[in-house]
């Protein structure tokens, strides 16, 4: 799949993101208020922290996919992933903000006179649709994440996929609600916090380790073994590093051969190892072949 391609997709799925969670947050924002519900008030400030992090990500998302220069050798697909931690601390922010919420209604419910009737029929409609909508999302959403190898995307993805158990909590919520037990509304809304929570460390600590240079996994480190095996004069893979991107890999390689080879024999077999990486793995953009003699040549 092209660079240009991809990076058309993903913007495409980060706006319907947006256009979906634009929609989320006036209804569930709108009829949690006038509808008595505090569990889905604190869904659609959720959905509305949502869109204000899916502007942020769909302009870093553009900003990405800016040719490289001399500043920035290898492109600025990085951005994808600060991106990633962006929506993360959205998420997070938001989670602490609406578990006090939640909490504190709780507590006056159970301890201060009030004239809180319970959730109203239509919260508990817009509660059910927000969790039909957020399915399709989250699938949809992750099959283009996979499809591009975009780690913004499957962030994106995750927190679809949790906020459709934010807005079942909510529905439970609601339910109970109606049916007399008023405290357990505001208290799902707490749970749905928890929810939150874990999804924005979650996110977090995936786009750190792309920003922090983690090694590559087994699944990439395996997939360059066997690319490897085609080349008879690699005698070992003794290192790899890797550096991520954006979608792209760029990668440090350091191989055993021959101890009897010439230096243009050896340079040879660097380069075939490079266009055998770079023709094999389609994320990969750059390779960097170190050799010396391998260890049962010494």
């Amino acid at each position: 799949m092209k660079t240009k391609k991809r990076q058309q997709k993903g913007i495409f799925a980060v706006n319907v993101g947006l256009g979906a969670n634009a929609l989320l947050a006036i209804l569930k924002t709108s009829v949690g208020i006038f509808g008595n519900s505090p569990a889905l008030l604190a869904d659609g400030i959720n959905s509305t922290s949502d869109v204000a992090y899916g502007i942020v990500v769909n302009v870093f998302m553009r900003l990405s996919g800016k040719p490289a220069d001399d500043e920035h050798p290898y492109g600025h697909d990085r951005l994808e992933s600060i991106a990633a931690v962006v929506v993360g601390a959205f998420v997070i922010t938001t989670a602490i903000s609406i578990f006090w919420a939640s909490i504190n209604n709780v507590y006056e419910l159970l301890n201060q006179p009030n004239d809180f009737t319970g959730a109203t029929q239509l919260t508990l409609w817009i509660a059910l649709f927000t969790v039909l909508l957020k399915i399709w999302l989250s699938i949809w959403t992750k099959k283009i994440g996979q499809q591009t190898k975009s780690n913004v995307l499957l962030a994106l993805a995750a927190d679809h996929r949790n906020d459709i158990f934010s807005a079942l909590a909510a529905t439970v919520g609601i339910v109970f609600s109606q049916i007399g037990y008023i405290w357990v509304d505001p208290l799902a809304g707490g749970i749905v916090s928890v929810i939150i929570l874990t999804t924005g460390v979650e996110i977090i600590k995936d786009s750190a380790a792309d920003l922090m240079n983690t090694l590559p996994g087994q699944e990439l480190t395996a997939e360059i073994s066997r690319s490897l095996e085609k080349i008879p004069e690699v005698k070992e893979v003794e290192e790899i590093s890797g550096h991520r991107f954006g979608l792209y890999m760029v990668v440090n390689i350091t191989i055993g051969v021959s101890g009897d080879l010439t230096v243009a024999e050896g340079d040879d077999i660097a380069t075939r190892v490079e266009e055998t990486l770079l023709e094999d793995i389609d994320y990969m953009r750059r390779v960097f072949v170190h050799y010396h003699p391998a260890n049962n040549d010494l």
